[in-house]
């Protein structure tokens, strides 16, 4: 091959990985129809068309590449696949479809769905239904149903019972305390301290409470399931508890409400929330004056005619929910990560770094500001991966992956009590051995030990 032919082959080679890189289709599939050896040919650094489509994201070139048979398998020189580069970014759709396609076939496209991240506090038993908030008619109803549940909080810490574990039948299993309006019609209308919040509707009709309808017909509405909150005051909850001696009060919240099957954490983690915004936020924050709860609870408006908060759409009237990023921080090699811990923290455990959003502020720049205070580190590359409802009270935790461009540590006292490097291993044995060692990490119900382990199952080398 002459020297211009090497270059014009070149050339077709780059053309053809800048086609998949920015996303150009059209043109990737003109350059394969005439050069279709060219598909899996790798640039100096050992990267294909897949790989370039897959970093960027690109959906479309993936796909392409996949009908044209391309080589998954392939390693790039940082000995990542392509499959290894979309995990890495974060696109879970591409990942998805390069982990499912099957050797030799043509792939399904519609078939591949994409699972997300399942994070404690993240699942729920209830279809929240709120278009079900504004028609009182129907949540009045519901309030007195026989099959409607009653989850009951004082304090902010609900009611619940012990009972066999699936798994385990002798161990003993924290769940929610499941009442109906029968046990709880005397505090429903307390005036201080009692809050009662629509949480949604439970679509699977429990047949065990079809006695509770006496034999009568069930119209549709009757098989939605209505769930509701309902806070009480102190007194009323150390009547109820000597009433009811198998129930009991979960507390404090940390760590006890990591006890609860998954599910009912999410709806705990949902009325919980809320039912903290109606404690701190009695009155109304635009004025002062008193206020009326509406909408199932979602709703406060003031009582005061010429409040300025009645006035179009005001946030001060609905539940707020604090954005935190919480973040892997990850060294320039690759093989280590960041985590930091807190005075109040147990002894040994340490976590990623973790902070508010401020106001005006995007995920990517709240993760660098976050980092740089806290431990001195400078973080380049940010990439969003799951997140996780946190009701202690209201918090909504953004987890991310981030790639420091600096490594020397410099904690702020103020922040944090102390920052370290850990290495790939000295993690894999905390997550296999516990707390047998010299440091652990927090509980698999915490996002950041999701992101730990995320960190863990990723290619080593960025």
């Amino acid at each position: 091959m002459t020297d211009s032919e090497k270059n014009l082959h070149q050339d077709i080679i780059s053309q053809l990985h800048n086609s998949a890189a920015v996303g150009d289709a059209a043109k990737l599939k003109a350059l394969l129809s005439r050069y279709p050896s060219l598909i899996n040919v790798a640039a100096d650094n050992g990267w294909t068309a897949l790989m370039y489509g897959a970093r960027n994201g690109h959906l479309e070139v993936v796909q392409i590449l996949l009908e044209e048979r391309c080589d998954r398998s392939i390693f790039n020189k940082s000995r990542q696949t392509a499959l290894d580069i979309a995990k890495l970014w974060g696109y879970k759709h591409i990942a998805n479809l390069l982990a499912n396609v099957k050797d030799g076939q043509v792939p399904n496209f519609l078939s591949n769905e994409v699972k997300e991240y399942e994070n404690y506090f993240g699942l729920t038993l209830l279809d929240r239904r709120s278009d079900k908030r504004t028609d009182s008619k129907w949540l009045s109803k519901k309030q007195s149903h026989p099959t409607t549940v009653y989850i009951l909080f004082s304090n902010l810490s609900p009611l619940v019972t012990l009972g066999g574990g699936i798994e385990s039948p002798q161990q003993p299993e924290v769940k929610l305390c499941r009442l109906y309006h029968k046990d709880v019609k005397q505090y429903m209308n307390q005036t201080e301290g009692g809050t009662l919040i629509f949480l949604g509707v439970e679509l699977q009709f429990h047949m065990n409470l079809l006695a509770a309808c006496n034999g009568r017909v069930l119209q549709e509405d009757d098989r939605l399931v209505a769930w509701f909150a309902l806070s009480i005051d102190s007194a009323s909850a150390e009547k109820f508890k000597q009433e009811h001696e198998d129930c009991y009060f979960l507390h404090p919240p940390m760590p006890a409400l990591l006890q609860l099957p998954e599910k009912e954490a999410g709806v705990v983690a949902q009325a919980r929330s809320v039912l903290a915004w109606h404690n701190r936020y009695r009155f109304c924050p635009t004025c002062g004056s008193a206020t009326k709860t509406e909408e199932g609870g979602y709703k406060k408006s003031c009582l005061k005619e010429d409040c300025p908060s009645l006035q179009g759409v005001h946030n001060t009237s609905y539940p707020r929910v604090d954005p935190v990023v919480i973040m892997q921080v990850i060294h320039p090699d690759g093989n280590h990560c960041l985590l930091g811990r807190q005075k109040k923290f147990p002894p040994g455990m340490f976590t990623c770094l973790a902070g508010f959003v401020e106001p005006g502020e995007t995920i990517e720049d709240a993760v660098r500001r976050e980092v740089k205070e806290e431990a001195g580190v400078k973080v380049g590359p940010v990439q969003y991966v799951s997140c996780q409802p946190w009701p202690m009270p209201s918090s909504l935790m953004i987890g991310c992956l981030a790639v420091a461009v600096s490594t020397e540590i410099k904690v702020d006292k103020n922040e944090i009590e102390d920052a370290r490097w850990f290495t790939r291993e000295q993690v894999m044995e905390v997550l296999i051995k516990g707390n047998q060692h010299s440091f652990f990490v927090p509980p698999r119900q915490a996002i950041a030990h999701q992101l730990i382990k995320h960190w863990i199952g990723m290619n080593a080398n960025l």
